[in-house]
């Protein structure tokens, strides 16, 4: 059997206008305001039904108030045809019993580490944070086992820096907000140190140097 196709944000676009789901990170995410917790119960058990229908199960945080769901097919990896219908039913049966979305969606951050040599400092971090080694996208990747705490990656660097921090954060943010978070960031007394590898990623410093930088997720 084939592996369905991962959709990027570009090809879900037209589909979820108007639905209330961002699509960020490889997931569709949408936060719904509930009003009480009964309410927001009985929202989920109507998704419960729909995803039961579907065969296809999104995961479902309910608070007092609100209630979140996170879609993704995780056999492909990343968005599919089966999570942007599933959104759109769930966008009906939020509209059935008039609630509207919040338009928030989770952040994704990432420390990353300068380093000439990742094998001799893995291990501390690991021992450090009580993680997990994977690779990943940025080759070998600390991560969370309870899925909590940001992951780690490690940047080689031939010659070790002394005249900075060589710990960053990398903050992802929907391709199409991350020029209005860098513009946020100026506005709030940043500086742009660099933007060659845009839309990828800007740098960014503090006025003190200390540095991060704005990441577009395009899946």
């Amino acid at each position: 059997m084939n592996s369905p196709i991962v959709l990027t944000p570009t090809l879900t676009a037209s589909a979820l206008t108007e639905s209330g789901f961002v699509h960020f990170d490889g997931h569709l995410y949408t936060e719904f305001v509930t009003g009480t917790f009964a309410s927001g119960l009985e929202f989920v058990g109507r998704i419960g039904q729909a995803a039961e229908e579907a065969n296809h199960h999104p995961d479902v945080r309910l608070s007092y108030g609100s209630v979140a769901v996170d879609l993704s097919s995780h056999d492909a990896g990343g968005v599919t045809d089966r999570d942007v219908r599933l959104a759109i039913v769930i966008h009906r049966i939020a509209r059935e019993v008039g609630l509207s979305a919040t338009g928030a969606f989770p952040g994704r951050y990432d420390v990353a580490i300068d380093c000439t040599d990742t094998e001799a400092i893995k291990g501390f971090w690991l021992a450090a944070l009580n993680y997990v080694e994977t690779t990943g996208e940025n080759g070998i990747e600390l991560i969370d086992p309870i899925g909590v705490g940001p992951r780690i990656w490690f940047q080689h660097m031939e010659i070790a820096r002394t005249d900075r921090n060589r710990i960053h954060l990398d903050s992802y943010v929907p391709a199409a907000d991350a020029e209005e978070r860098v513009a946020a960031i100026i506005a709030a007394g940043g500086t742009l140190v660099t933007d060659e590898f845009a839309p990828d990623w800007w740098v960014m410093a503090d006025v003190e140097g200390n540095e991060m930088c704005v990441c577009s997720s395009t899946n």
